[in-house]
């Protein structure tokens, strides 16, 4: 039975204190901590950090925020550091429409050579989908081949989301289950496939209900499987038990 959580989705290198955050996880039964690459100096760094923390794996990649900062030259480099079995997935990668349409096109491009990759690797990948689901859907129904699909801080309906799932993808949850207002994301999360659910925080952002406004960090993503359980009327402890499995399955961690 697994009893512990995983966090499939905290950018601790971001964090004030990182040390501190990873110790207060352990404490706090989450025993795994997935950390995504946003920026391309972020690569080396979530290598670093994976190879000296045991508890922490890495996602290797560019956000799509970052497209213009994207290089060919890190196909290589990610190739050579995917080779650590700390390494579980290329992220986080996908199309960010929200801040700025001027580079969309550019975003796609990045995107599809991530993806690409990711396929080559045989790694999961972690979809980045903000204000561009129906971009996102085509490109991973025409460019993925093998890679497991993760969508991460899911902000889709829950009819999207079934879309998603009979292509055999992940929903992500975090922090934003927990707000009072978050209508969308609780239907999400009552209605579709526990199994299909993956739990994280996004450290340092979208901090849960009650630290809401204050830094987040990877423990507290015990308030959103508590949430979960809650919209769903089923013990946490069985949201615990089939989100762990279903991210070591999906990560081989």
């Amino acid at each position: 039975m697994k009893d512990y959580l995983i966090d499939t989705h905290a950018h601790i290198n971001m964090l004030s204190d990182m040390e501190a955050a990873i110790n207060d996880a352990t404490r706090n039964n989450v025993k795994k901590i997935i950390i995504p690459s946003a920026y391309p100096e972020d690569i080396d760094k979530i290598y670093g950090i994976t190879a000296s923390h045991s508890n922490t794996f890495g996602l290797l990649g560019v956000h799509p925020s970052e497209a213009r900062d994207w290089s060919d030259e890190l196909i290589d480099k990610i190739i050579k550091l995917s080779k650590s079995s700390k390494i579980v997935g290329i992220g986080e990668i996908g199309l960010d429409y929200y801040w700025d349409r001027s580079f969309n096109e550019i975003q796609k491009e990045v995107f599809i050579k991530q993806l690409k990759l990711a396929n080559e690797l045989n790694l999961p990948v972690c979809i980045h989908d903000r204000e561009a689901h129906q971009d996102t859907y085509e490109i991973l129904t025409k460019y993925n081949k093998n890679s497991p699909v993760v969508l991460h801080c899911y902000s889709g309906s829950t009819e999207f989301a079934q879309k998603c799932i009979k292509n055999g993808w992940y929903i992500a949850i975090g922090g934003v289950v927990t707000f009072k207002n978050a209508i969308k994301i609780k239907d999400v999360a009552a209605n579709i496939p526990l199994k299909s659910i993956l739990l994280e925080t996004d450290s340092p952002y979208l901090t849960p209900v009650p630290y809401r406004g204050q830094e987040n960090q990877p423990s507290y993503i015990n308030y959103v499987a508590k949430e979960i359980a809650k919209i769903r009327n089923i013990s946490v402890e069985e949201v615990i038990q089939t989100t762990t499995e279903t991210a070591e399955r999906i990560f081989q961690i």
